[in-house]
């Protein structure tokens, strides 16, 4: 692993340094811990749109905490925590879904990699591509809010799976329909084994949303919401995918190395709509219908992932760190096409493989009328799902 010999500095002190204007990120709320802050960085959703699960590390006053070198997990701890180092894709493709446009993913994505020693992912090796939501180049307006989210999934491929190929899909706007439009334009491309959606809105049907995410032979990842305990939300509600909430991940002195407990915000829920997995029958979810989560991974901006972006946010710029469950979401998707397991629906394959699950058995995101939906415990529960990646064998 490699890095600069700069002195990271703070986002105060690099504030002359990003003078474009960008999008105001919501006031900072104290992390789990307390000691920390962060904010989302995607506007709240309005009725048949989603919002990014992205939230950045702010300082008291909810600026954005940028630094000239990286802080927060990169790709040595990732796959360190998930029992991921060695592995590979053979190439496999990993395409995230994000709405808007991000003018410097590539050139971000190329910082970030090269940071860490990773192999160059760029169009012109093959390695990289990006489309608009009819797969086509007439990108949407940039959204610096949302520009972070998409370099958020960008690292996150990259850390999971540097050997994956990645395809982004930017949809027009935020809106079910062309987010669901850009999520059947990356089905379409040959090569990809799994589709990330790091967004979420009210919990929906899929009677009405369903079609954008059907795609058997496909693993179709998506966050389970930033709020903990609040009932479903789309499409992390949809029978389709694999839903993913967040844990807090923290180094230890056991032989895995690693603890993780529930992330306070990590959502969860029951569907109103959608039926809920055959394969969780015996999870004893409680859920009448769609439980959510499946699985999960570190989404605790307390205990977050290192991630660069360039286009300026509410002020900055450069390495920051991040969580959500917008993190979660691709680092699943990433194991997924590790794996390469992905016949028929993929979100049943774990329920199939628990032992191979680090199981989440303490912390909770809320309070609920029944106590699996917010509470950890052995087995499934809400915040967690079944737990979060040791290898690939649960995938």
């Amino acid at each position: 692993m490699r890095y600069r010999a700069i002195l990271a500095v703070t986002a105060a002190t690099l504030t002359g340094l990003t003078t474009m204007a960008g999008a105001t990120v919501a006031g900072a709320a104290p992390s789990q811990a307390g000691q920390l802050h962060s904010a989302r960085v995607c506007a709240v959703p309005t009725a048949g749109a989603a919002g990014c699960m992205s939230k950045v590390r702010t300082d008291a006053n909810g600026k954005p905490i940028a630094t000239l070198t990286p802080s927060g997990y990169g790709p040595t701890s990732i796959q360190s925590a998930y029992k991921l180092a060695g592995l590979t894709s053979s190439g496999r493709t990993v395409a995230i879904v994000d709405a808007y446009n991000d003018p410097t993913a590539e050139a971000d994505l190329a910082t970030y990699r090269s940071a860490y020693g990773l192999p160059a992912c760029t169009t012109a090796n093959g390695c990289y591509r990006k489309t608009d939501q009819r797969g086509g180049t007439s990108y949407p307006r940039t959204n610096s809010g949302w520009a972070q989210e998409i370099s958020l999934d960008l690292d996150m491929i990259s850390a999971t799976c540097p050997d994956c190929h990645i395809l982004l899909v930017e949809a027009s706007s935020s809106s079910f329909a062309n987010l669901g439009a850009a999520v059947k334009t990356a089905a379409t491309i040959p090569g990809v084994a799994a589709i990330s959606n790091s967004y979420a809105g009210g919990d929906a049907a899929d009677t009405t949303y369903g079609s954008y995410y059907n795609h058997p032979g496909i693993a179709v990842t998506a966050s389970t919401g930033d709020g903990g305990y609040q009932g479903g939300s789309y499409p992390a509600s949809s029978s389709y995918v694999t839903a993913v909430g967040g844990t807090s991940l923290n180094k230890a002195a056991n032989t895995r190395g690693w603890t993780e407990t529930v992330w306070s915000g990590a959502g969860s829920g029951c569907s109103l709509y959608n039926t809920a997995l055959a394969a969780a029958a015996s999870a004893n979810t409680g859920c009448a219908k769609r439980a959510m989560a499946d699985v999960s991974a570190v989404a605790d901006p307390n205990t977050g992932v290192a991630v660069y972006d360039s286009t300026p946010n509410a002020g900055s710029s450069g390495w920051m760190v991040f969580g959500g469950t917008s993190a979660s979401a691709p680092i699943i998707g990433s194991v997924y096409a590790l794996s390469g397991k992905t016949s028929g629906y993929a979100n049943a394959l774990p329920y199939g493989q628990t032992s191979s699950l680090f199981d989440v058995t303490s912390g909770s995101n809320g309070t609920c009328p029944t106590t699996q939906w917010c509470t950890a415990r052995v087995g499934w529960d809400g915040p967690s799902g079944l737990g979060t990646p040791n290898g690939v064998s649960a995938f």
